[in-house]
């Protein structure tokens, strides 16, 4: 009897053991800017960060690498910390309340009487190794006015970021740098055109 309970202990802690390797060693998160440089007043609105479009290649926790824009591969054993497009949309609502010139700010389901959507595709977040080493990300943005559906405005906003390697830590850093810039020029465009 007592073997037989050492034999189940060690196939639970194999079983154990295996899930545990099977997934991401580190996770990676980014920032979100803590100023933004506008001189738009401050705005009695709330504004709803609709969850950003990608398609299927960025719509995944791999971090990726693009070459010749268009041939994906992702980083060994490692993610983002959720789906890129979540991660981006938390950090935007982020980067939007570090303004602290809206009324509210959120993502669907949060209860918010909303004035304004903001609706972003990602349509590139990715290390780019055509023609050099660089974070690229470029992310188009529209803001709708919830209370009739009419499209206010949109912009593609782009930012890249030199590296001297494809190593991992220098390539997520990048990234990071290349986002907040992304970021704060959307929080700053929105807050000018609502």
């Amino acid at each position: 009897m007592t073997m037989l309970k050492l034999m189940s202990a060690a196939v639970v802690l194999l079983g154990l053991s295996a899930c545990g390797s099977s997934g991401p060693q580190a996770l990676y998160g980014l920032t979100a800017p803590v100023s933004v440089n506008t001189s738009a007043s401050a705005k009695n609105v709330q504004v709803l960060v609709a969850a950003p479009m990608a398609l299927q290649a960025l719509d995944t926790s791999s971090i990726a690498v693009a070459e010749e824009g268009r041939i994906y591969s992702y980083y060994p054993k490692v993610a983002w910390a959720d789906t890129l497009p979540n991660v981006f949309q938390a950090k935007l609502i982020e980067t939007l309340e570090n303004t602290g010139k809206l009324r509210g700010v959120g993502r669907p389901g949060q209860g918010l009487l909303i004035d304004y959507q903001l609706q972003t595709t990602i349509r590139s977040f990715e290390m780019n190794i055509n023609g050099g080493t660089r974070a690229y990300v470029e992310v188009a943005a529209r803001v709708v006015n919830d209370r009739n559906g009419v499209s206010k405005a949109s912009r593609l906003f782009r930012a890249e970021v030199p590296t001297s390697s494809t190593d991992l830590d220098e390539a997520v850093d990048a990234m990071n740098v290349a986002a907040d810039q992304v970021m704060a020029e959307i929080a700053a465009w929105t807050l000018k055109v609502i």
